[in-house]
């Protein structure tokens, strides 16, 4: 049920983030914070970047405010500012990935419970920081069309509030619930027409905080699948195109536009197509990983299959598609020999 304070803080981050976000745009605007078009973009125009600002104060404020979920605030707000920092003045990539892990330490350090050897405390440490930094930029790389990391974001809030009231983790329902409902309130700017980005600000501080609720989950002894569930999908595309890369020996650490959902755009589909694709795929896997975390064995042997079923299909989706967009021209090809042959007879 929901607390009282909780829903009150829902609404404070709705409030929030629909009223600071006009006013942001036109700071933005006026201080021709852009984002140029570039090879590996999705847009034509240059477009305002630093959106998140809004979605990132109304999340903070409303985390900060709650009893249960205010330990998440401190990586989404310094995860934010690192990527404010990016958009407004750049930040060499090496200096970039050392703040990242800075950030990570700082969080892992909170997180990981004492009690071990001191190796072991450092190498838990020191993974966690990696895996933080890991989908903070597995995020940001995802980020790449109207409405997409928005609604991955209200998506993994939403499973991670349920998650939290089926493993009796008050934080998970709480910080689920305040980021699902600050990243609303940004759709109305990007999902349809672009009017603003969410910038590395939104997708660093959604990405840090939606992996610290993962991290969380995972140290109080929730199952891993069920923990990684809600990002399944966004490690498993920017996962799998990193290998593919690296298999064809392409310098992985460039821009590129080999992503699925980027090719997917690029064969065709509109960015809300693929957006509702991903969500749509992104629901159906965590479904499945959270149903399988709570069953027999084998039940979760077979839920387990499902999701990784529906990941390779969502992952090989764009060669489906490329290969249909072929075949009507040589249907078309066929059709017209056959008539010619008919008309020489």
């Amino acid at each position: 049920m929901l607390s009282v304070p909780l829903a009150g803080g829902i609404v404070l981050a709705l409030a929030v983030g629909t009223l600071l976000q006009p006013l942001i745009l036109r700071l933005l605007r006026a201080a021709a914070v852009l984002d140029i078009p570039s090879e590996r973009s999705s847009h034509s125009t240059p477009i305002p970047r630093g959106g998140g600002v809004g979605v990132a104060a109304a999340a903070g404020l409303a985390l900060l405010l709650n009893e249960h979920a205010r330990s998440i605030a401190v990586p989404l707000l310094f995860f934010a500012a690192i990527g404010l920092l990016e958009d407004l003045r750049g930040v060499p990539i090496r200096s970039r990935l050392l703040l990242q892990l800075l950030a990570g330490v700082g969080t892992a350090l909170v997180l990981v419970p004492g009690g071990q050897a001191l190796y072991v405390h450092v190498l838990l440490v020191l993974a966690l920081a990696a895996w933080l930094t890991s989908y903070v930029n597995a995020f940001n790389f995802m980020d790449g069309i109207n409405g997409i990391s928005a609604v991955h974001a209200i998506l993994g809030g939403v499973v991670y509030a349920v998650l939290g009231v089926l493993t009796d983790l008050p934080l998970l329902t709480a910080a689920g619930s305040l980021i699902a409902a600050a990243s609303l309130t940004f759709l109305p700017w990007n999902a349809w027409v672009a009017r603003v980005f969410l910038g590395d600000v939104g997708s660093y501080a959604l990405g840090g905080a939606l992996a610290t609720i993962a991290a969380y989950a995972v140290v109080r002894g929730t199952p891993p699948e069920a923990a990684v569930a809600p990002l399944a999908l966004y490690l498993a595309d920017t996962g799998w195109t990193l290998l593919c890369r690296i298999r064809n020996g392409e310098a992985w650490y460039h821009p590129h536009r080999h992503h699925a959902y980027q090719r997917l755009t690029d064969g065709g589909w509109s960015h809300q197509r693929v957006t509702v694709a991903t969500a749509v795929a992104g629901a159906a896997v965590a479904a499945c990983l959270v149903a399988a975390s709570f069953s027999g064995p084998i039940t979760r042997a077979a839920l387990d299959a499902t999701a990784l079923a529906i990941l390779a299909a969502y992952l090989a989706a764009p060669g489906w598609l490329a290969a249909q967009r072929r075949q009507p021209s040589s249907e078309g090809r066929t059709i017209h020999a056959r008539t010619v042959s008919s008309t020489s007879r």
